[in-house]
């Protein structure tokens, strides 16, 4: 848009809270999104059942326009985005490898994050073998560009894996976003169909993020959500212990650790 040209800023950088649904509907985005991320398989159909049993009067048809909108699958195909028919889909690459190294393969999700009135959404871009977050972004909405912006700055700041791993969603598999990873040399995998274990690590990010911070807070703009997460993803980098790597280090210690070995 003219007013972002006009400042030099992306156009995903310019946020907007979202309006139009009731309190009620944005009550039931806040209990899809966390039961989402303890059955990532539900459908529309199981999620409709999930809510009426905790006592909502919710038909199958609204639960489906209101997971649509927030972008998670309402056909049994646990993704924050969709596939585009007219995109290439890559093999996943990564099935019996080894993966022990910084920069060997890098990961990359979308997920939901809810506001005060509204929402946006959030990509992170990983580094498997570390668990490090290299970049990410917030935008309003779906489109590959801000994507396409981590992806960018991932690489800047911290060279090229050999391989990056997302699953089938439109803005991974878009022209612009795998334009960058080819022009660098980098194999593209993508996870199976209906596979979100194909991507766990990052899944897994995103349930401590938003149990440990975006469920704490009632963001009321993109410029508070952005501060406040930048802020966590900060902790988790650099001052959070992870379960998964020796001696309780963090995850950007264990990076620049390996990285220098």
């Amino acid at each position: 848009m003219r007013q972002c040209e006009l400042v030099s800023i992306a156009r995903s950088s310019h946020y907007h809270t979202g309006k139009g649904e009731s309190a009620f509907n944005l009550q039931l985005m806040r209990l899809i999104d966390e039961q989402f991320l303890y059955t990532p398989w539900y459908g529309s159909r199981q999620m409709a059942c999930y809510l009426r049993r905790q006592g909502f009067h919710v038909g199958r048809k609204r639960i489906r326009r209101l997971m649509r909108k927030m972008g998670l699958s309402i056909y049994q195909e646990p993704k924050t985005s969709k596939a585009h028919a007219a995109h290439q889909i890559f093999p996943y690459l990564l099935r019996h490898v080894q993966i022990d190294r910084p920069n060997h393969v890098w990961c990359s999700d979308l997920t939901y994050i809810r506001m005060h009135r509204g929402f946006l959404y959030l990509v992170a871009i990983m580094d498997w073998a570390t668990r490090t977050v290299l970049s990410w972004r917030l935008s309003n909405t779906l489109d590959s560009d801000f994507c396409t912006e981590a992806l960018e700055e991932a690489l800047a700041k911290y060279g090229s894996p050999e391989i990056f791993n997302t699953d089938q969603g439109s803005q991974f598999t878009s022209e612009d976003f795998t334009r960058v990873l080819k022009r660098a040399g980098i194999r593209i995998s993508m996870d199976g169909k209906g596979r979100w274990m194909d991507n766990v690590f990052i899944e897994r990010l995103w349930r401590s993020l938003k149990y440990e911070c975006v469920y704490l807070h009632d963001f009321h703009d993109g410029h508070q959500a952005r501060q406040i997460i930048g802020e966590w993803l900060r902790y988790y980098n650099e001052d959070r212990p992870h379960s998964s790597l020796s001696d309780d280090r963090t995850p950007m210690e264990e990076y620049t650790r390996r990285r220098a070995a």
